[in-house]
């Protein structure tokens, strides 16, 4: 736990609200380039565009009369996903694991009658969940298949993995795990449970619920900090990839895994909130002064990776 004062601020190298915003969204992350981030199908397409794995699109909907259409659209999938392009703090998603009989079922095993799927989606394209509360577009996207090597970590929820990118490097990670006071969604302000994660090893360091430190899962009592995320290397990597991708300098990335496609990016944020650092248990800050201090770099993604894991570990 970080202490309030200023002072103690400092010394534990936490990066607070107002210098985010001026140093470092202000002054690496161009405006010109936000709709890449903000803009969740504009993200999916551009991460297709090189070669970034996402979840798979089922289908959009842009105008009212096609909420009629998604009966169609998920009549053959197990489960399906629905958000807004536009959404931010994870309000607005839907998520059905089952569909049974033209009939859909929340992970918590409660029925969501079909009027209230186009009500939601109503609302999603009325701009009730977007950024500014301009109109939206509704993504109908496949569900995730659940990683095995996760259960027990999260609770009726798909767990995911951020990290933040600076300038090309991955110098911060958390877990968010899914809580019942979270309702399954991995967002922390809704009561999910954050991991810090070694940058170097993907394990498992510190963690926490409502910015209050915890030692196990609140709903499954799994030990927290025994987690090691698989497929560590390849996280980093898709995330690093990303800052070529979006041309902004402070990112946050927000990645699954699936367990038959491996990592999926789910979504950017140009605005990466700064809870990660309770999750790890120390600030940001100077990881963020240290690739300042490397100046204009020329590295490649691979580079990026193996300097972030020597630099940027828990140990170093």
């Amino acid at each position: 736990m970080f202490l309030a004062s200023p002072s103690a601020l400092k010394r534990n190298g936490v990066l607070c609200m107002n210098k985010r915003n001026i140093d470092y969204i202000g002054r690496y992350n161009p405006r010109k380039y936000y709709k890449r981030v903000d803009d969740k199908l504009t993200t999916k397409q551009l991460a297709l565009a090189n070669n970034i794995a996402v979840p798979d699109l089922i289908g959009t909907v842009c105008e009212q009369h096609e909420i009629a259409d998604i009966p169609a659209m998920v009549h053959d999938k197990d489960g399906f996903v629905i958000k807004p392009s536009k959404g931010s703090g994870g309000k607005g998603i839907l998520v059905v694991t089952k569909v049974e009989h033209g009939r859909y079922y929340k992970p918590n095993g409660q029925e969501v009658t079909p009027s209230e799927v186009y009500r939601h989606v109503s609302n999603v394209l009325s701009g009730l969940f977007s950024l500014g509360g301009k109109p939206d577009v509704a993504i109908v996207e496949g569900l995730i298949q659940f990683d095995p090597v996760f259960d027990g970590y999260s609770y009726e929820g798909v767990p995911d993995i951020r990290l933040i990118i600076f300038k090309g490097f991955p110098i911060m990670g958390m877990l968010r795990l899914s809580t019942a006071a979270s309702d399954g969604k991995a967002n922390l302000h809704q009561g999910a449970v954050g991991v810090g994660i070694d940058i170097a090893t993907g394990k498992g360091l510190h963690a926490v619920q409502f910015d209050q430190p915890v030692d196990f899962h609140p709903d499954t009592q799994k030990k927290l900090i025994s987690i090691a995320v698989p497929q560590w290397d390849t996280l980093l990597h898709t995330a690093s990839m990303a800052y070529e991708m979006s041309e902004l300098g402070y990112l946050g990335t927000d990645m699954v895994l699936d367990k038959n496609k491996g990592p999926l990016l789910l979504e950017l944020n140009a605005r990466p909130g700064l809870a990660i650092q309770i999750a790890n248990g120390r600030g940001i800050l100077p990881n963020l002064r240290h690739v300042e201090k490397m100046g204009n770099h020329n590295m490649t993604v691979e580079e990026r990776v193996a300097y972030a894991k020597i630099h940027f570990s828990a140990n170093s």
